[in-house]
């Protein structure tokens, strides 16, 4: 008998799904938004996936693992863009969707599940108290809360709160280690950096607490312009302005609102470059007066003005923005793909400016205004018309040349993609909460390579916890 029967055994009575095909579905996230991953992770697949519904099923389940050496990747959702939650090693999917319960609310708090979907968090914080989550990706509506902080940076709500990486924007996580004693360690501080964006590669987020803010029917606006850099401007100046309260500022350049916003293209001409933006419904006449100061500015659409006909199978807005706006570029022309880059502060419209010069329609560009280190700025998600990958490292070396750092979207490890630093701290909370390295094997290069070079000059979005 195999290590695998064995573990079937000794998992009787849980949900344990072993069907090839079901399998490898649930092996899978977005990792085909790269050309490159998908070349090198379309083998992947685990060997069973398990999925359980109490945090004892998981302790179950890690200890019987951990007894039989069977690899064990973390997955909520499976929205995730880079690979995040794919087995390279095989072994057992753990399927968090059935840990789902929204536990408390209270003022400025909620406490949920780590399977919780987004949406139905922020549903359920409006019923009880009018209030929602401060920040949420574009996938809203299908992704977990747990995912989000093992696997996002942040997304609609940052141009006012920044990223996950921000302390306050996570209060509590609690997390089950990987031993053959599991351990539960309730995390806050300084210490939620070691699991946050770390791929469950130390542990498995079971419960999270996150800091709630007002809820608003929000706005969905589209402001047009003739020329892109104008409405980079419009968008730069939006963002710094204090008494206007919007969520979401996404200056898109022509021709992929047109091109990609299928539903919306009756509102925009192919030449035409686009500002999304979602407003507090009372900022909506500050908003107007605000965009009629810019005479090169119109806009185009909102919805608290369009009929219910104009509305009709309308997407919201924040599915245009961040990885939305990819997601629906790759349904028109399944050959493109995208980047992530930072424009730092405070020459970031100088830097938006070179680079879409240098570069023009072979990487339209698509900006996301955020708050980055309390300086409102901007992140990059351009659309890239991919030839191959020499050329698409070309155009990373080109931004980075150009001082905008490269959160790389075609990499599947913390390190190379940018994104999470290891370093001593990191590596030290490993080794104690997984010490068989059986929590997603692979993503992590400082675990598989003892003498990878962990220090580096280069700017990661999740700097390392080392004291400086």
């Amino acid at each position: 008998m195999s290590d695998l029967d064995r573990l079937k055994d000794e998992l009787d009575g849980l949900q344990i799904e072993d069907n090839p095909q079901i399998v490898k579905q649930k092996s899978r996230d977005f990792f085909w938004y790269s050309p490159v991953l998908k070349q090198q992770l379309d083998h992947v697949t685990a060997d069973m996936i398990v999925t359980p519904e109490t945090e004892a099923d998981i302790i179950r389940i890690l200890k019987a693992c951990f007894a039989h050496d069977i690899p064990v990747t973390t997955r909520g959702a499976g929205t995730g863009n880079y690979g995040q939650a794919m087995p390279l090693s095989g072994g057992l999917v753990l399927n968090l969707a059935q840990l789902n319960k929204i536990k408390e609310i209270r003022p400025g708090v909620v406490v949920a599940e780590a399977g919780a979907i987004i949406s139905d968090i922020d549903d359920a914080a409006r019923a009880h108290s009018g209030q929602e989550l401060r920040m949420h990706p574009s996938t809203y509506r299908t992704a977990t809360i747990g995912g989000f902080i093992a696997g996002g940076s942040g997304g609609v709500g940052s141009i006012n709160w920044g990223g996950l990486r921000d302390i306050g924007n996570v209060i509590r996580l609690r997390v089950i280690t990987m031993e053959a004693e599991p351990q539960i360690l309730e995390m806050t501080g300084e210490d939620l950096q070691k699991v946050m964006h770390a791929y469950g590669t130390n542990g498995i987020i079971t419960e999270v607490e996150m800091p709630l803010t007002a809820a608003y029917d929000w706005v969905d606006v589209m402001v047009g312009f003739d020329a892109f850099m104008d409405g980079v401007h419009f968008a730069d100046e939006l963002g710094n302005l204090d008494g206007l309260l919007v969520k979401e500022v996404a200056p898109i350049a022509a021709p992929v609102p047109h091109d990609y916003f299928l539903r919306h293209q009756k509102f925009i001409r192919k030449d035409m470059s686009v500002v999304v933006c979602m407003v507090a419904p009372f900022a909506m006449d500050a908003f107007a007066a605000f965009t009629a100061r810019h005479r090169k500015a119109s806009i185009v659409y909102r919805s608290d003005k369009a009929s219910e006909a104009e509305k009709k199978g309308l997407p919201p807005a924040f599915e245009l923005t961040w990885n939305h706006t990819t997601l629906r570029g790759l349904r028109v022309d399944p050959t493109i793909t995208y980047l992530q880059v930072l424009y730092p502060f405070p020459h970031q419209i100088e830097r938006v400016r070179t680079m879409s010069e240098l570069l023009g329609d072979e990487v339209p560009t698509h900006l996301e205004y955020v708050r980055f280190d309390g300086k409102v700025t901007c992140f990059g998600l351009p659309i890239v018309r991919y030839t191959n990958e020499d050329r698409l490292n070309e155009i990373i070396r080109m931004h980075e040349d150009n001082g905008c750092p490269i959160f790389n979207p075609h990499r599947y490890t913390l390190e190379e993609g940018g994104m999470k630093q290891t370093d001593a701290v990191q590596l030290a909370f490993k080794k104690q909460a997984d010490p068989k390295g059986l929590l997603n094997p692979g993503k992590m290069i400082a675990w598989e390579d003892p003498n990878y070079d962990y220090s580096s000059d280069k700017l990661f979005l999740f700097p390392g916890l080392q004291a400086s």
